[in-house]
């Protein structure tokens, strides 16, 4: 059903060396640290603005964070760029201060051909724990890279002995939970800000089909520009099948919260809703889309981690 895509799932364990000061989101932190640091490493010429790159067909950084569309490509023809091939998903606990020696975890999904890219990401971090993050710049070490998979975890790179393990696997939908059963209710709760978009407004009241609209333009869009295969779905037919799913609960709240965009040069509003969802109708056709999002996320933002959501229950 939905061939043709693939994507692989990494934590990445740190150790903080000075005290790090986080916000209460950690997404936009480890996002943007992530990206000024990778430009550094990856950009061959500093000074020039990206645009007149003479390399920018060729240009890893480009690649990652401002994938244009291909020449002559008959998907998302208007945009000029198209969704991230990564997400990261930052530490959802409380905490906003680590002392040193205190652990932190993120984790980090690559889609397609950017799986291609993980010692990249991973040498960006490194170099990122000597820079510094958060007030003051708390600076941490890198210690160890685990694939998490749906059969468990496998270590894959040592920071103590600098080795990346040529060791692992990408996931496939094939790979995600099974659901069995007719599936006639579902329980979602989101973890992050679900930034979903109807009719060029932010949905707060959320619905089964626009879940379902916002899955399938992110998971179809990925597939084709990052993973160089073409979804063959009926789009109108699972839109109108889920028009019919009714939601029985909502306990869903708006969470606020911006981030400073060095490239606008301004503060943006970032807030999405959060919390749980329950539908019931037919659902049992939707369920392998609806795994597929618990690792690719959904809406807007998710390079920043934004749109991550768990299944409660799928049966």
């Amino acid at each position: 059903m939905f061939e043709g895509l693939y994507f692989s799932k990494f934590s990445f364990h740190l150790e903080a060396r000075d005290t790090i000061i986080l916000p209460p989101y950690k997404g936009s932190t480890f996002r943007g640290g992530f990206g000024h640091a990778f430009k550094r490493i990856v950009c061959s010429a500093r000074r020039r603005s990206c645009d007149e790159c003479l390399l920018r067909k060729r240009c890893i950084y480009i690649y990652v964070f401002d994938t244009p569309p291909p020449e002559g490509s008959e998907v998302l023809r208007k945009y000029t760029n198209v969704p991230h091939p990564f997400v990261i998903e930052p530490p959802l606990d409380p905490e906003r201060m680590y002392a040193p020696g205190e652990p932190l975890v993120f984790s980090l999904v690559l889609v397609g051909r950017a799986t291609e890219y993980l010692p990249y990401f991973i040498y960006t971090f490194e170099e990122l724990g000597d820079i510094g993050i958060g007030k003051g710049r708390g600076r941490y070490r890198l210690t160890k890279v685990v694939q998490n998979g749906c059969g468990g975890e496998t270590a894959v790179y040592s920071a103590s002995e600098k080795a990346l393990s040529a060791d692992r696997r990408t996931l496939t939908p094939a790979d995600l939970p099974t659901d069995h059963g007719e599936n006639t209710t579902l329980t979602l709760r989101f973890l992050t800000p679900a930034r979903i978009i109807s009719r060029g407004s932010l949905v707060v009241d959320l619905e089964f089909h626009h879940l379902v609209r916002s899955l399938l333009r992110r998971v179809s869009s990925l597939t084709y520009f990052h993973c160089s295969s073409r979804l063959e779905l009926d789009f109108r037919g699972m839109i109108e099948s889920a028009a019919a799913v009714t939601t029985v609960e909502r306990r869903l709240r708006w969470y606020d919260w911006e981030r400073y965009s060095a490239r606008q040069a301004t503060r943006m509003k970032m807030g999405g809703v959060v919390g749980g969802v329950r539908f019931r109708g037919k659902l049992h056709d939707f369920m392998p889309l609806v795994r597929i999002g618990e690792f690719l996320h959904v809406g807007k933002g998710t390079s920043f981690g934004l749109g991550r959501y768990m299944v409660e229950n799928g049966g």
